[in-house]
């Protein structure tokens, strides 16, 4: 059952599908010493993670526009989460040559992704500043995400340097300023909110990532991880998608989620 169980898993991310080898003496764009690892090695973590991530990106009208425009998102929620997961493994944990060849792949698909948003203001999805956004949602979900349901002792200086080291990806996707501390992070957000907007668009891209599959297993799995995601919004962001748990659903979703990690763990015991 362990087995089968991580075969599941392994098979929504498409795990087996890349080659993380390293030869001898090559660093890769992260070094095995970063915290990187660890926060980007836990499963749960990173489903959790990775939806909040989402939510929280769609909330920029450019990025919006990007989905809405350019993608099926209501058909497509598991093959992004395949691609991202992916493209998280490659530039983490996989060769020089295979990061770069992956942040080529992405630079050139973001060729095709421009227009224009209802308001007449174009977008495009190479755009330096809406790169840095949505590395800075992912990163600090996946951050907020390791240290809720791994490992809360993680200290201020290696959240620090996990974001200093990842921040390589997103300026070589052409991110710029990039934020490298949580300091950081914190003063960027705040100068960003301004900007983010909640309405007919983002609730219709959120409730179809949000929506429970066919797989009656697999459903189960990510309704937890989704009401996780929601719980780890921050609270403005959930005012802002309209989604904030009652308080007193809160230890049962964060109960739940934790339960869910360590069967993950379980099933993921050999990597």
């Amino acid at each position: 059952m362990r087995d089968a169980m991580a075969a599941r898993l392994r098979g929504l991310v498409g795990s087996g599908e890349v080659d993380l080898a390293r030869a001898p003496g090559d660093p890769g764009l992260i070094p095995a010493t970063s915290p990187a690892w660890a926060v980007h090695g836990d499963f749960a973590a990173m489903m959790i993670g990775g939806i909040s991530a989402l939510l929280l990106q769609m909330l920029h009208p450019g990025a919006l526009a990007g989905v809405w425009d350019h993608s099926d998102f209501r058909n497509d929620r598991l093959r992004r989460l395949r691609r991202t997961a992916q493209f998280i493994a490659v530039t983490t944990f996989g060769a020089t040559d295979a990061a770069e060849t992956a942040i080529a792949h992405v630079r050139a698909i973001h060729d095709r992704v421009h227009g224009t948003r209802p308001d007449g203001t174009r977008y495009d999805a190479n755009d330096p500043a809406l790169l840095t956004w949505v590395h800075v949602a992912e990163v600090d979900s996946f951050l907020r995400a390791y240290l809720r349901y791994r490992d809360a002792t993680l200290g201020a200086a290696e959240q620090d340097r996990y974001l200093a080291d990842v921040a390589i990806v997103a300026e070589r996707l052409g991110a710029r300023d990039v934020p490298r501390s949580r300091a950081e992070v914190t003063a960027y957000l705040a100068q960003v909110r301004p900007l983010l907007r909640g309405d007919h668009r983002v609730r219709a891209v959120a409730d179809a990532l949000l929506a429970p599959g066919e797989d009656a297993a697999q459903a189960a799995g990510l309704s937890l991880a989704s009401a996780a995601a929601v719980d780890l919004l921050p609270d403005w962001a959930a005012a802002m998608h309209d989604r904030r748990p009652p308080a007193l659903a809160r230890p049962a979703i964060r109960a739940g989620a934790g339960g869910m990690s360590r069967l993950v763990r379980w099933a993921l015991r050999r990597g």
